[in-house]
């Protein structure tokens, strides 16, 4: 079996440390990055990183702007962590293409837990595709067309329309798209929803109109 390997980038050596050692009885390799400039250095280096963990606040290049840099060559999932508790923050981070968003001071069992299912969902070597609507969904090749067009979706945003499409007719709560979606309970605020569900809207196209709004509850894919 392949090592996993999982970039984590924090200028504090205890939360390193901490971090690496938890992850380390998963077998997941954890490499380790002080500074922002270190963290693009190391996962350039390294073709084989399959998730980032990134501080927000680092010496010499900042969270954000080592997520912009990897963004423009790479579609690894990349999770956020940070000691504000804004939601500028949040919707920045999702507008960069960021998959997870955790606050500090966090639970290295819920860290675990949420690597392990970005894990889970990124490398499942699943077969199958599905096609709806002029909407095709490859789900080896993590991609998706419509009407014969490839369109750029991120993980969760491919994750959202993969789980709209497989449940289409079907009225889903925000809660249930979270748990099943996210993959785990989440204890922020539901607009996180409605911020990725209008980003894959827009990127749909005409097509994002199959994704209707019901007021008060969440959303229904139909056709």
């Amino acid at each position: 079996m392949d090592v996993i390997k999982v970039l984590f980038a924090d200028d504090e050596s205890r939360m390193r440390k901490l971090v690496k050692d938890f992850l380390g009885k998963e077998n997941i390799m954890v490499l380790e990055a002080e500074d922002g400039e270190k963290a693009c250095d190391i996962f350039f280096a390294d073709k084989d990183i399959s998730l980032v963990i990134l501080d927000v606040m680092m010496p010499k290049m900042d969270g954000w702007q080592v997520v912009r840099e990897i963004r423009q060559y790479s579609k690894v999932p990349i999770i956020m962590l940070t000691a504000k508790s804004d939601e500028r923050d949040e919707l920045l981070g999702f507008e960069l293409g960021v998959d997870e968003y955790i606050t500090k001071p966090f639970s290295p069992k819920i860290l675990v837990a949420r690597v392990e299912a970005i894990l889970r969902r990124t490398q499942a070597n699943v077969e199958e595709s599905v096609e709806v609507g002029g909407i095709k969904i490859d789900r080896q090749a993590h991609i998706v067309s419509i009407d014969g067009k490839p369109i750029d979706l991120s993980v969760k945003e491919f994750e959202l329309l993969e789980f709209f499409v497989t449940n289409r007719g079907i009225a889903l709560s925000r809660d249930k798209i979270l748990n099943n979606v996210w993959n785990y309970d989440y204890f922020g605020d539901a607009r996180t929803i409605d911020t990725h569900v209008k980003k894959l809207r827009a990127k749909m196209g005409e097509k994002g109109d199959y994704i209707k709004t019901i007021w008060g509850m969440g959303y229904k894919f139909e056709i």
